[in-house]
């Protein structure tokens, strides 16, 4: 069996068993991630608390709540014994620059600055509208781009620091014009003394 569809069996099924585990504990299922690395095999989880602003100081997942999923979870992998070799189990919350992968991860999105992967094509804007199949994103050059969600390869939210995407080109526009302005000379003479 090929890799690639290997993995992809092993996620789909994990994320089935997994899903509703997580529910349970009061979480919501992020993103599974399943990949051989260099330390051997992971099976990784993102979870955070349903309509959690990431954004926000309280009430986001710490170390007790990724612990008890854990434990919620572990037993289930083993029983169903979805990988057929050693593995680690990871779990945390999927920080400020989440995965995107349903059509409800990408509602959430609505006016978040993204980046997208999808077939042929890398593109960063700010969700506009979201569809059952389709999602539309604005550029920062003033593009539209309707992507279908089957044509996503990989998709997360941008974290933009130090404010919003125009700020920060005013910002960086105005350093390039400091640097290539040219110096003026003070009137005068300055002295510096070096002592050894």
């Amino acid at each position: 069996m090929a890799e690639s569809t290997h993995k992809a069996e092993v996620v789909a099924r994990a994320e089935a068993l997994v899903e509703p585990l997580v529910r349970a504990e009061g979480f919501e299922l992020i993103d599974l991630q399943y990949a051989r690395e260099p330390q051997g095999w992971v099976v990784r989880l993102f979870i955070d608390r349903p309509g959690h602003d990431p954004m926000s100081r309280e009430g986001g997942v710490g170390l007790d709540e990724c612990a008890a999923v854990s434990h919620a979870v572990e037993t289930a992998l083993e029983v169903e014994d979805l990988v057929p070799h050693a593995y680690s189990l990871e779990v945390s919350s999927p920080g400020l620059e989440r995965p995107l992968r349903t059509a409800a991860h990408f509602a959430r999105a609505v006016g978040e600055a993204i980046s997208v992967k999808a077939r042929g094509v890398r593109v960063r804007g700010v969700v506009q509208a979201v569809g059952d199949d389709t999602f539309t994103l604005l550029t920062d050059a003033g593009e539209e781009h309707t992507i279908s969600y089957a044509e996503v390869v990989q998709a997360r939210t941008v974290f933009e620091w130090g404010g919003s995407p125009k700020q920060a080109a005013k910002k960086q526009a105005a350093k390039q014009a400091e640097k290539s302005a040219p110096k003026q000379r003070a009137k005068g003479r300055k002295k510096e003394t070096v002592r050894r």
